[in-house]
């Protein structure tokens, strides 16, 4: 999957335009980095279109704890969206994510996530 594709389903999944879909895309790339093992980034990123990988490196370093409460509120303060858009494009692109990548990666990345983004997955 280009990376064209990715923001169309994420776009599709949440009514917004293609270009607020990449922004929300990049934005949630971001914040995934700063969840997820410098590992767990480095090869998640070998999976995405290369022009994705830039954006969830540059969210690496060191790891923090957080949920999904926080992770839209991230999403929010990049973007500008609403708090539902924010949310549903969390989702968005973690359904988006789960199409485009491995499924042994996307679990990989979803135990170092957790139940609560996993349950977003299920949900969206």
């Amino acid at each position: 999957m280009d990376d064209k594709e990715f923001f169309q389903l994420v776009a599709v999944r949440t009514g917004l335009s293609r270009q607020e879909a990449a922004d929300l895309t990049r934005a949630t790339l971001e914040t995934l980095g700063v969840r997820l093992s410098d590992g767990e980034v480095r090869d998640l990123a070998l999976e995405l279109p290369e022009s994705l990988r830039g954006s969830l490196q540059r969210g690496s370093g060191e790891t923090e704890t957080f949920g999904p409460d926080e992770s839209i509120r991230r999403v929010r303060e990049r973007t500008g969206l609403t708090r539902p858009e924010a949310g549903r494009g969390l989702r968005a692109v973690l359904g988006t994510l789960h199409e485009a990548i491995s499924q042994k990666e996307f679990d990989h990345a979803m135990s170092q996530l957790g139940k609560k983004y996993v349950q977003l997955v299920e949900t969206g």
